[in-house]
């Protein structure tokens, strides 16, 4: 037992780290070196509440009428121990967060779920309790969403012909967020994924509030003026963005006067700092200058309080909280895509002889990429060397490297403690807020400028896969693209079966092409790529096909066990005109 595996310390306190592992890692669905934790009620802060996700909506019925047993039995039920083995010694360097020796308390519920389940093996068969396909298609769909660009004249003049988006929680409430929007005063579409950390304050205000900062940031002068006189004036306002949301995707409505008065305050800056001259405007500059004003304005509103208590209470969540960002702006055949953190952008090339390559548009900003690690030794003295990145996160607790919010990691201990003293009860009373960090010296370690990277589309460029880190940890990138691609071209159903070297039995490859042939049928039929992409993630067996019955039993799983398999899972595939790209090119 010990303290939680998020990405940075978790402010409950205690969580479950024994974990079952497996002898067949290929055949589990046990948890993967960097997710061994089970919260013991929600990965997330008290104060960090949001509404329940859908699929835990779907899934309570099931609860209330009597299934909760069998479930359990199921989730740790299998023929071969995929399921239930005995727990290993899990040694701290597999866990993403490792806690300060001062708040590594330890206790023992009276009855573990591993306990529970062990003691109800005396049945001599054990209950299987399996969702049917319509129930399964239920949960995976509850959260897609899919937009078409529209056509004129019968024709389709955009770059981009739509994209598919969708979310699967495993925390509750999810910590992932998603955003598309069209820019209405310049060209181009803008589409995010956000992943939340210590809560999902952080990730939905950047969702509300990223894609206006960029939009004002890429408007010229004399936009800008226009936006500025008509609300000096009281008269409505040009329309920045046209929102493409998921109804389950909400805004803030408390928050907006707020959000708009500090937006705002950025474009008349950008009027006071520009001459007049047209000037061309610099895309990746925009983006760069979009993503530091946002985090800026999220760690001043929160110094700054507001006598609204609930308002005051809501900045500060934000900000205590943490989100990383990836952000594609698509404008003709211009694709650029900002990335903070470590969710990523890959996108799928399809090749002159019909396979898939992936070619990836992002950098992961975590100790993996050394580039980071080094950028960060620079930027502190050099006796912080061997602190400012222990056991493989910053100050030995966070796991990305630049992130929003998160200003535990970026204002000073004063400034902290001046904030949280004079801040309300609940955050005062929190150990997490509290918390200063180990071998803190010299703040800010953490940012949020964004790594912009520039791709020229081509007609072989097919389409781009947005996802957050519970997709990659599950997924190798050529995968997910080959996946998505064999899915946008109809061939998913025409390639020949890969058994990955394994010896399989007549009976077997039997067993597969029925399989396959049952999919065929619409109940198993996607109508949405990421929803796709989704089920292979969670469902996939050793021989790349979803597996029924691994799917059920994944998606089964209660919301206290369901973060101990896998992240939240947020995706956005967005597919390119060929014909148009293919113009662009012609053209020039």
């Amino acid at each position: 037992m010990g303290r939680c595996c998020c990405r940075c310390c978790c402010p409950r306190g205690l969580w479950m780290l024994s974990a079952p592992c497996c002898d067949d890692r290929r055949m589990c669905v046990c948890p993967g070196p960097r997710r061994i934790g089970i919260p013991v009620r929600s990965s997330s802060l008290p104060l960090f509440s949001d509404a329940m996700p859908a699929p835990t909506q779907l899934f309570f019925p099931l609860i209330r009428h009597c299934e909760l047993s069998r479930i359990y039995g199921t989730a740790c039920y299998c023929h071969h121990r995929h399921l239930c083995c005995s727990p290993p010694y899990i040694p701290q360097s597999r866990l993403r967060y490792t806690p300060h020796p001062a708040y590594a308390t330890f206790y023992r519920p009276k009855e573990s779920w591993w306990q529970y389940t062990q003691g109800r093996r005396y049945a001599s068969t054990p209950q299987k309790f399996y969702l049917t396909p319509p129930q399964v298609n239920s949960i995976l769909k509850a959260n897609e969403y899919s937009f078409k660009v529209p056509e004129f004249d019968g024709k389709n003049v955009s770059s981009v012909l739509g994209f598919d988006s969708n979310q699967l929680p495993a925390n509750a409430p999810i910590e992932d967020r998603r955003s598309a929007a069209t820019c209405l005063q310049t060209r181009g579409m803008l589409l995010g994924v956000f992943d939340g950390h210590a809560g999902c304050a952080c990730s939905q205000a950047v969702s509300e509030r990223l894609f206006y900062y960029i939009a004002v940031s890429l408007l010229p002068h004399e936009t800008l003026l226009e936006i500025e006189n008509a609300v000096e004036s009281g008269r409505a306002l040009l329309p920045i963005l046209q929102w493409h949301k998921h109804p389950n995707d909400y805004f803030s409505k408390e928050a907006s006067k707020l959000y708009f008065n500090s937006l705002r305050t950025y474009w008349q800056e950008l009027i006071d700092l520009n001459t007049g001259e047209s000037t061309e405007i610099d895309v990746k500059e925009a983006l760069v200058n979009a993503f530091k004003r946002l985090d800026n304005d999220i760690s001043l509103e929160a110094q700054v309080g507001d006598p609204n208590s609930f308002l005051n209470y809501l900045v500060l969540r934000v900000a205590f909280s943490g989100a990383t960002a990836c952000v594609a702006h698509v404008d003709g055949v211009d694709l650029h895509v900002a990335n903070t953190g470590d969710s990523r952008a890959m996108l799928g090339v399809q090749e002159e002889d019909g396979s898939w390559s992936a070619v990836t548009l992002s950098n992961d900003h975590n100790a993996q990429n050394e580039r980071e690690v080094e950028r960060l030794k620079l930027e502190h003295p050099k006796n912080e060397a061997k602190s400012v990145v222990k056991q493989d996160r910053l100050l030995g607790l966070l796991m990305p490297f630049r992130a929003f919010g998160d200003v535990k990691f970026k204002w000073s201990i004063d400034l902290q403690k001046r904030v949280i003293e004079s801040g309300p009860d609940q955050l005062n009373d929190n150990e997490y807020t509290k918390f200063i960090p180990p071998n803190y010296y010299t703040p800010p370690y953490l940012t949020a400028e964004p790594e912009v990277t520039y791709h020229r589309l081509r007609p072989q460029d097919k389409f781009l896969v947005l996802a957050t880190d519970g997709l990659w940890e599950t997924m190798h990138r050529q995968d997910v693209v080959r996946i998505v691609g064999e899915y946008l071209t109809g061939m998913h159903h025409q390639q020949p079966i890969a058994v990955g070297g394994y010896k399989v039995t007549l009976g077997q490859m039997h067993g597969l092409l029925t399989e396959r042939r049952a999919k065929m049928s619409s109940v198993f039929e996607d109508q949405n790529a990421a929803t796709h992409l989704i089920r292979h993630a969670v469902g996939n067996n050793e021989f790349g096909a979803v597996d029924h019955e691994r799917l059920s039993k994944m998606l089964s799983l209660p919301e206290e066990l369901a973060r101990m398999y896998r992240d939240d899972i947020t995706i956005i595939v967005v597919q390119f005109n060929s014909h148009v790209v293919g113009a662009y090119q012609n053209q020039e």
